[in-house]
């Protein structure tokens, strides 16, 4: 997933986004799919930054709604813009749910709806409500597929449906989120809840306390390159960091000397 929330989306310039799907297409071996955030405020471009995130190596899209004139996005504003672009996409769209950073939402039912289009496969939800992720998985049917956007959800979402998730605190414990997964393909549902009861904290800790700095500061502290966020976000103090390195520990993940 490249140019997501945690990857600083908003905060990045279209060629910036378009250098990082090439390099994380030139990175991953061939059965690896990569995704690429392409949501923007105009239609226009978000399907002029589509094409072009598909020509550079993205094989499907995840585009959030426009927000700047949330009042005017009604279920028919949603179903031309999401339309729109669906049909002059060349790659599969993902749509996104996140009311934590766009105040636009995206109901089941025009989930629903928006779904019948045959270049829309699914939708993440990063809301951090399984009853929302249940009535997603409900509202797709067979025709779209639901992925998680809470690491505290994950094996919850499992269970009421979704197929995988999209999840932050997957940078810090990937792992253990690829174990639980495969725990729960495998039918192992007891190591699937042992896993998930290892990474909610971190991400309670880390992802929904600390945000795009706690999560940079965890790579950094794990020997990856997190490096500091992109002004307007500051970087994450010492005591936030230290606080990080703290919850890394505690979820079975070593730090490396400070």
């Amino acid at each position: 997933m490249v140019a997501g929330s945690t990857g600083e989306a908003p905060l990045l310039d279209e060629i910036e986004i378009l250098r990082l799907v090439e390099w994380a297409r030139a990175a991953c071996p061939p059965e690896v799919a990569v995704v690429a955030g392409t949501g923007a405020e105009s239609t226009r471009q978000t399907s002029r930054l589509t094409r072009e995130a598909a020509r550079a190596g993205a094989e499907a899209v995840l585009v959030r709604p426009p927000s700047y004139y949330a009042p005017a996005m009604s279920e028919e504003a949603l179903a031309a813009h999401y339309g729109a672009v669906a049909d002059d996409s060349p790659t599969p769209i993902i749509l996104y749910h996140i009311p934590k950073f766009v105040p636009v939402g995206l109901a089941p039912d025009v989930v629903g709806r928006l779904v019948r289009h045959e270049n829309i496969v699914g939708i993440k939800d990063s809301s951090g409500d399984v009853k929302n992720l249940g009535a997603l998985v409900e509202a797709c049917g067979d025709r779209a597929s639901v992925l998680v956007g809470a690491g505290t959800l994950l094996y919850g979402a499992l269970e009421v449906g979704a197929v995988g998730g999209v999840v932050a605190v997957g940078l810090l414990a990937t792992r253990p989120c690829a174990e639980l997964l495969a725990a729960w393909r495998d039918g192992d549902t007891a190591r699937a809840g042992a896993l998930q009861d290892r990474i909610g904290p971190l991400h309670r800790a880390v992802v929904g306390k600390r945000g795009v700095p706690g999560v940079k500061a965890g790579l950094d502290a794990l020997g990856l390159r997190g490096g500091p966020p992109r002004l307007p976000l500051l970087p994450a103090d010492d005591a936030a960091r230290a606080s990080v390195r703290g919850a890394l520990s505690a979820a079975g993940l070593q730090p490396v000397p400070a």
